[in-house]
């Protein structure tokens, strides 16, 4: 599994999801397949085989989530710089076509959440503007075409 780097909040929320998972669904589960088991023949039995289905379900995103969680590099949040554009930096820009404004955080694919307005540093908005400094202009491949986007402003 690849290395994922992360903020030490979105480390904390993975770390509580897990917990969440494992103490209360884990547990809920357990008491649907043990009803289930009770009402007798298990060979037609559709809600014992749902619950374990859904006992799948649940271990396998516990799994991935430990994986991700034994991955998880943290990002030390006071070595980011403002003088180009890197992970959990807030960048302005605007769209030369439009004079649109949009401001987004970069942050890591496990925190990326487009109506907060952080977007994954690995999706083609964020690539694009990796590395450039305010006043600079990126060209970006979209679906639609290329987009050129002027850096505005870079914050914290």
């Amino acid at each position: 599994m690849a290395v994922t780097y992360m903020t030490e909040d979105g480390y904390k929320k993975l770390k509580e999801e897990i917990n969440q998972l494992e103490t209360v669904e884990r547990p809920a589960i357990s008491r649907q397949i043990a009803e289930a088991r009770d009402k007798g023949d298990l060979s037609e039995n559709a809600e014992y085989d749902a619950a374990k289905e859904a006992q799948g379900l649940l271990e396998a995103k516990i799994a991935q989530l430990k994986g991700l969680l034994a991955n998880a590099r943290l990002i030390n949040e006071d070595a980011i710089g403002t003088d180009k554009v890197q992970i959990l930096n807030k960048v302005t820009i605007r769209n030369t076509k439009n004079n649109q404004q949009m401001t987004y955080t970069l942050v890591a694919e496990s925190e990326a959440n487009l109506k907060e307005g952080k977007i994954a540093v690995s999706t083609p908005i964020a690539q694009g503007l990796m590395g450039k400094k305010v006043g600079e202009t990126a060209e970006i491949k979209v679906p639609q075409g290329v987009m050129t986007f002027e850096i505005v402003d870079i914050s914290i």
